[in-house]
């Protein structure tokens, strides 16, 4: 008698599922943590925050931009160009394909947010470094936007088996979302103990960790039919024992 949902022992039959799926799994709960732990969701939240300590409301304000609206305009100038490199993104999908997008695009966030480290280490606050810092925080979020922003979620649709699909997609979100807001939970106290430089230089770190994982163990999806790509994850995850 063939193993099946409907059967008391099915448990073993999904246990076997999920274990052929293990290393797609793996790949896919590790790219959303990275996703994460490339600092987008804290940049995000905190981005008037960090833009106040790098002097960019002083030089609003002395141009003659009230105080309470200081913060919000510079946060708006720096997220407002997200918008068409999500649409590049989309045209870029797939032609490129993922992996060489994410491979593309994670050294611009790597030289972005060093650079915003650097600048808040060495610069006093003021025009030079408010200016650096906000076109370090537009390239970031551009580049963001075009890699890790859509496409391990494009990824992760793509490498699960059908029967376990959803399950396994879930999984992932559970890690995506516990891990922004572990991140932002954390930012503050981060921010407040290493400074923007040191929250920034760790963001760095983590984006160089990220590319390496890409390199090493994220494939190529692009042109495959979704049955190719989840027995490739299965014949690799069997090769693995």
């Amino acid at each position: 008698m063939s193993l099946g949902p409907d059967h008391w022992w099915s448990w073993l039959w999904w246990a076997k599922l999920y274990l052929d799926s293990r290393r797609a799994l793996i790949v896919g709960m590790s790219l959303q943590l990275l996703h994460q732990f490339c600092g987008i969701g804290a940049v995000l939240y905190f981005t008037p925050q960090i833009l106040k300590q790098s002097g960019v409301d002083t030089l609003l304000i002395q141009a003659g931009i009230k105080a309470n609206s200081a913060s919000l305009l510079a946060s708006a100038v720096t997220c407002l160009p997200m918008l068409p490199f999500i649409v590049l993104e989309m045209f870029l999908m797939d032609r490129a394909g993922a992996r060489q997008i994410l491979l593309s695009t994670t050294p611009v966030l790597f030289i972005t947010l060093l650079t915003i480290a650097l600048v808040n280490k060495l610069l006093q606050p003021g025009i030079v470094q408010g200016g650096i810092s906000v076109v370090g925080l537009m390239v970031f979020f551009c580049a963001f936007n075009m890699g890790f922003g859509a496409v391990p979620n494009i990824f992760c649709s793509e490498i699960f088996p059908t029967r376990v699909r959803g399950v396994c997609l879930a999984l992932c979100v559970i890690v995506t979302w516990t891990t922004n807001m572990l991140i932002i939970f954390l930012f503050p106290t981060m921010n407040k103990a290493l400074g923007t430089p040191g929250v920034f230089g760790f963001f760095c770190l983590m984006s160089a960790v990220s590319w390496i994982f890409i390199f090493l163990k994220v494939p190529e999806t692009k042109g495959f039919p979704l049955e190719v790509i989840t027995e490739f994850f299965a014949v690799s995850t069997s090769t693995d024992v």
